[in-house]
Formats: C-alpha cells, sequence, structure tokens
C-alpha cells in the first residue's frame, strides 16, 4: 500500500515536472527580455549618438574630450551655450510636458514597484529630448537616467500592447534597465544586477534570467557598434598590501561626506527653485534658463563640470591632477549638478557621482600617499575606489556599482579595496540621509519605496478601490455616515490605507468610515464607506502578492 502511494506521489512530481519544463511561459519572456534588450541597446545607441552629434557641432568634441574642446572656446561661448541650451530645454517642457520635467530612474523604479501603472509614452518621447538638448549643450548630469527611463517606456509599452501581467510587466521594465546601464559601461554583469537591486528591488529567480538575457544584448549591441573597450580608461592599480585597507575604510567615511553634501546640495537647491517659483510666479521656461547662465559662469573658470565627466574622471584616474585642484573642481561640480537638476535639465546622477568620487578618493590618496609612502605609491587606486563608493552611496546600489568597478579592471585585489570603501561610505550615508536619491525624489510625492513592501503597499492603494459603494449591501447607514462627516471622520476617493488605517486606530472601535468624493463647489458627496477589516484583507492580499513575487 505504501509503495503504491509512493508510485504515485513520484508520478505526480515528475508530471508537474515536465508540465513545467515545457510550459511556454518561460521561453516567451525570455525572448520578450531579449526583444527588449535590443531595443533598449539601440534606443541608448541613439540618445548617445544624437548628444555627440551636437557637442561636435557646438564643442568641437565628444564626451571623451568635451573638457579639452571647452577650455578652447572663448569664455562667451562658454557662456552662451547652456543658456541656448536651457531656453530650448524650458521650451519644450513648456509646450509638451505635463510634469514640467523630464523623468528618469525614479519615475521607471516607481512604475516597476505599483501594480498597474505604466510609463507614458509622451513622456518617454519628452525626456529623451530634453535630456538630448541638455547634455548636447553642456549640462552637468549623467546620461544612464535618460537611457533607463526610454528603455524603460518602450518595455512598458510592449507589456500594455501584449496584456502582460503585473508581475512580467515589472521584469521587462527591470530587463530595460538592465540593457541601459550594460550598454552605457559595457559591463553586462553590473548591468543585471543594477536592475535588480535599484529598479525590482529583489532578485527573484524567475527574474533574474530575462534582466541578464537583457543585460547581455544591451552589451553586444554597444560592443558592435561603438566597440569593446570600458567607459573610462583606467590604468592597471594593484593593492600593494592588505595593511593598506584601513585606509580605504577611512576613504568611505570622506566618500559618505561627499555623497551627504551631494545629496543635500541637490534637496536644497530643488527646494529653493520650488520656493522661489511659488513666490515670484515666473514661467517655466524661464528656470533652465537661468540654470544654463549660471552652469555658463561656472564653465569659464572651471571647464570639468560640462558634461557627464568621463574626460575629466579618466584624468583623474590616470593621476593627471594636483591637490588644492582637485578640491576646487569638488566644489564646482557639487554646485554644477545642484543647479543642473534643480532647475529642470535632463538627465542622471550616476555619472556625476562616479567623477566626484574619482575626485575625493584622488584628494584623500594624496594625502594618504603623502603621510604613508611605504604603503602605497600612487593614489589611482583610492580615486577608483572613490568612484565605486560616491556612486554606491547615492544610488544606494552598493553591490552592482562595485561589480561596475571590477569590471573595469579586471582586478580581484583592486575589487576587495573599492568593497571595503563601498561598504563602509554606504553605511554611513544611510545613516545621515536615511535613503538614496531616488528614494528620496520618490518620497517627495509620498512614495516611501525604500521602506518595503510594509511601507510603500499602503502609500499607493487607494481607498475608492477597497470601499463598499454607496446603498450597497453591508454598507453603513446614510444617517450614521454623515453623522461621522460632520464630525470630521471621513475619507476621500483618492486617500489610501497609508491614511486610512491609522484612523481606524485612532477612533478605537469605529468599524468603518464613510468615502466621500469633493465637488466643485467644496461640497461632499457621499459615494461609500471603508470597513476596517476589508483594508486589512486588502493589505494582506497586497502583502502576499509581492512576498510571492519576490520569493518566486
Amino acid at each position: 500500500m505504501l509503495s503504491r502511494v509512493l508510485d504515485s506521489r513520484r508520478r505526480a512530481v515528475l508530471v508537474e515536472f515536465f508540465r513545467r519544463l515545457t510550459s511556454p511561459e518561460q521561453p516567451i519572456i525570455w525572448l520578450l527580455a531579449l526583444l527588449v534588450g535590443i531595443l533598449s541597446g539601440y534606443a541608448a545607441l541613439a540618445f548617445y549618438s544624437l548628444v555627440s552629434l551636437i557637442q561636435q557641432l557646438i564643442y568641437g568634441a565628444t564626451e571623451a574630450g568635451i573638457e579639452s574642446g571647452v577650455a578652447r572656446l572663448e569664455w562667451y561661448v562658454v557662456l552662451i551655450v547652456p543658456t541656448i541650451g536651457g531656453l530650448i530645454v524650458g521650451l519644450i517642457l513648456a509646450v509638451f510636458s505635463q510634469s514640467g520635467r523630464a523623468a528618469s530612474i525614479s519615475e521607471v523604479i516607481e512604475s516597476s514597484r505599483i501594480r498597474n501603472s505604466e510609463l507614458s509614452l509622451r513622456s518617454g518621447i519628452v525626456s529623451f529630448f530634453v535630456s538630448v538638448v541638455s547634455l548636447g549643450f553642456g549640462a552637468s548630469t549623467g546620461r544612464e537616467g535618460p537611457v533607463v527611463h526610454i528603455g524603460a517606456t518602450i518595455a512598458s509599452q510592449i507589456s500594455h500592447w501584449l496584456s502582460c501581467s503585473p508581475v512580467r510587466a515589472r521584469t521587462l521594465l527591470g530587463c530595460a534597465a538592465a540593457a541601459a546601464v550594460s550598454s552605457s559601461f559595457n559591463a553586462p554583469i553590473a548591468g543585471a544586477l543594477f536592475a535588480m537591486e535599484v529598479v525590482l528591488g529583489y532578485y527573484a529567480v524567475k527574474a533574474f534570467a530575462p534582466v541578464v538575457i537583457a543585460s547581455v544584448a544591451g552589451a553586444m549591441i554597444s560592443r558592435e557598434h561603438i566597440g569593446d573597450f570600458p567607459a573610462f580608461s583606467i590604468p592597471v592599480h594593484t593593492l600593494e598590501t592588505f595593511w593598506e585597507l584601513p585606509a580605504f575604510a577611512l576613504l568611505g567615511v570622506v566618500c559618505a561626506v561627499t555623497a551627504t553634501l551631494l545629496m543635500s546640495c541637490i534637496i536644497v537647491a530643488d527646494t529653493l527653485t520650488d520656493n522661489l517659483k511659488d513666490r515670484w510666479k515666473y514661467p517655466l521656461w524661464m528656470e533652465p534658463v537661468v540654470g544654463g547662465f549660471l552652469l555658463g559662469i561656472i564653465a569659464i573658470g572651471i571647464p570639468q563640470i560640462i558634461g557627464v565627466g568621463y574626460e575629466t574622471t579618466t584624468r583623474v584616474l590616470n593621476e593627471q591632477y594636483g591637490f588644492w585642484f582637485i578640491l576646487i573642481v569638488i566644489a564646482a561640480k557639487l554646485a554644477a549638478v545642484a543647479i543642473t537638476l534643480a532647475t529642470r535639465f535632463g538627465g542622471g546622477v550616476f555619472s556625476p557621482s562616479l567623477m566626484l568620487g574619482a575626485l575625493t578618493g584622488a584628494a584623500f590618496g594624496v594625502v594618504a600617499t603623502a603621510m604613508v609612502p611605504d604603503l602605497s605609491i600612487s593614489y589611482g587606486l583610492y580615486a577608483l575606489a572613490g568612484m565605486g563608493a560616491v556612486a554606491a552611496a547615492v544610488l544606494g546600489a552598493p553591490i552592482s556599482t562595485s561589480l561596475i568597478v571590477f569590471e573595469l579592471t579586471g582586478d580581484y585585489q583592486s575589487a576587495v579595496a573599492v568593497m571595503v570603501t563601498v561598504s563602509v561610505a554606504s553605511v554611513m550615508t544611510q545613516q545621515v540621509i536615511e535613503r538614496s536619491y531616488f528614494h528620496w525624489r520618490l518620497g517627495r510625492r509620498g512614495l516611501h519605496l525604500g521602506d518595503g513592501p510594509q511601507r510603500y503597499l499602503l502609500d499607493t492603494m487607494q481607498v475608492g478601490n477597497h470601499m463598499l459603494p454607496r446603498g450597497s449591501e453591508g454598507s453603513i447607514s446614510e444617517m450614521q455616515s454623515w453623522d461621522l462627516i460632520e464630525q470630521g471622520v471621513l475619507l476621500l476617493e483618492d486617500d489610501t490605507l497609508a491614511k486610512a488605517l491609522p484612523m481606524f486606530v485612532e477612533s478605537k472601535g469605529l468599524d468603518a468610515i464613510p468615502v466621500v468624493k469633493q465637488t466643485e463647489g467644496g461640497g461632499n458627496t457621499l459615494v461609500g464607506s471603508l470597513f476596517h477589516i476589508d483594508a486589512l484583507r486588502a493589505f494582506n492580499r497586497a502583502l502576499v502578492e509581492a512576498h510571492e513575487e519576490e520569493h518566486g
């Protein structure tokens, strides 16, 4: 009898194994991942080509030599070019943008975490061209943010056309992000992990294969059309002795200060521009014009702040700058990035973080090698470690950022030094800022995605989707509803469970809260009632679904 039961169980296991093995679900998602990776790779290629074309026409050099190109121009040209770029950006945003800003990685993260949230094709196109103009005319931002967003927009449209499930749609967003980062740095491993670490926020086994496929596709397109070489020209830097590791831990603390300064400068500048706009009511297009003018003023004396900063970063890694000049460039770059992002130029923070990290590491290395010359003979490795540490702390991506640096060098001992610096910088920055740059931007919109599903799910679940409609069986009476409304106990349809659940706790025994819709005259129309038990059930279901997706 026991043997028959065991045989039936074995047969059931084998049947289930072959059913899953022959299921078309995984091959389909792999093919879609390949398609998204190819399209994202070519979108990134188109972005780089347009930016390079504009830079070549204006500065006589592409990103790899833009610092030298700017230095050759007359001062008034350096001043006028980013101002004109700001005017073009402002006009595009004023005419075509609904949000008034170019979208970037933050919006991709939001779409990947919120169910049924799609990226607008119009927003993607506007952000693409705003960022092309911004970087082409010398904005002090990075190119990874725009290419991740345009790739994710393509993935979102494919998901919409094919009516993909929310889980599959989010996986394709991760695929787009992986392909974009991979093509930007020629780093397919780091691209895949960046997508899972930052965009998706989890390492689900089902998502891993599609994301890797897309990341490899993005890297292959970049290598085919641009060449098989890393984003930065880096000499060989080797850790002289493991006794040098405490110095890299101390560098992590210094890099945390730089990362904190960068995010603080952006936050202050962003808040200041918002307050000025509310007070003076100036038109939208003026903001990037003023920002471009200020960038031009800084660039007259410090041309290193123009553009992504690849030439400057490469020079730092090759130890071509002195200590005091490095400090000046750090201060100028911090101001330039804050001005650029606060005045609505398009772009990201990845490349500026790499440049500031390299500068910080170099400045620290000059001091360290001068104080203890027996431990190290150059500051190049410190610049390399700083590059990864500041970027990791700002982006909240210590794993993928460490791997980017490792893929750029291929040296294990250097990678150990980088990991030590990255770890310390990430922890220290989190203690001060408490969230990454992306999650700070999302937090300004009331989305606390960095706090885990138990927090951000409440922020995204609207009361109107979980209430009992007015007059339905089981809902509270209208008399009781209006009594509560007159006492100020009410919810709007667009309110979230993050607001509703604490109200039940504060009421100490209230089972349901009336839900209203505000009329144009400022009055309230009763539309339903939200029961405490229904809200808890909905939240529990959402948590279970999130857990299954993240660990499936």
